[in-house]
């Protein structure tokens, strides 16, 4: 999923300072699971935003809503009727929502809620980890199934680099080599051959070092 974290409050204040009448809009999806845009944290968000600016001696008048998918037209048109009563939205969802918003409303002032940060999951509760950078061409079953591209810190894709240490990183302590895992796992399973063999080097057109990607399945297309 994509793993996001709630923007300082401070920042949100700084960015609405010259509105008055707000809309919050939160996510179902990916931001809900984290605990970063669903109802409970819309509401937390509005009611933060009211006690901030009475403090101040300010009226503010805040509405909330929440949507299934920020990333679906469909779902987005559900705010139509509403969004123009608002002087600015606050969007709480991954950095594609206040886009989709933005492309679809180019009249309404549209601001990010949160900070993106990867694609990932729980590995403890109220703990994400990186799992996924993305690259379009996944390759893991080459490494046990692991992903050296976003689990390691140089995205190495033949062994560990000179820095590794105790089978942790050399840029900290608390970041396991993930080569020393990979290496690990193969050797249990009996296939360390496999890491030696010759593989083409890999393609990076489908990165996103190739600009902004698209994805079309024609059977799916209307």
């Amino acid at each position: 999923m994509i793993v996001a974290e709630p923007k300082p409050i401070k920042e949100l204040l700084e960015m609405v300072q010259d509105f008055n009448k707000i809309l919050v809009i939160g996510c179902k999806g990916c931001v809900t699971v984290c605990n970063v845009g669903g109802l409970k944290e819309v509401g937390i968000l509005a009611s933060t935003l009211k006690i901030a600016r009475k403090k101040d001696g300010r009226e503010i008048e805040v509405g909330e809503h929440v949507l299934e998918r920020q990333c679906d037209p469909e779902y987005i048109d559900e705010v139509k009727d509403i969004i123009d009563d608002y002087d600015a939205v606050i969007s709480l969802a991954c950095g594609v929502g206040p886009q989709f918003l933005s492309e679809r409303y180019p009249s309404a002032r549209i601001f990010p809620g949160v900070n993106t940060k990867f694609m990932g999951g729980a590995v403890e509760h109220g703990v994400w980890s990186e799992r996924c950078a993305g690259c379009g061409q996944c390759v893991i079953h080459y490494f046990g199934g692991l992903c050296p591209i976003a689990r390691c810190s140089k995205s190495l894709m033949n062994g560990p680099c000179g820095g590794s240490s105790h089978g942790k990183c050399e840029i900290s302590d608390d970041v396991d080599c993930i080569w020393d895992i990979i290496v690990r796992k193969m050797m249990a399973q009996g296939r360390l051959d496999e890491l030696v063999k010759f593989r083409p080097p890999k393609s990076w057109t489908t990165a996103r070092d190739g600009g902004p990607r698209k994805m079309v399945r024609e059977e799916l297309v209307i």
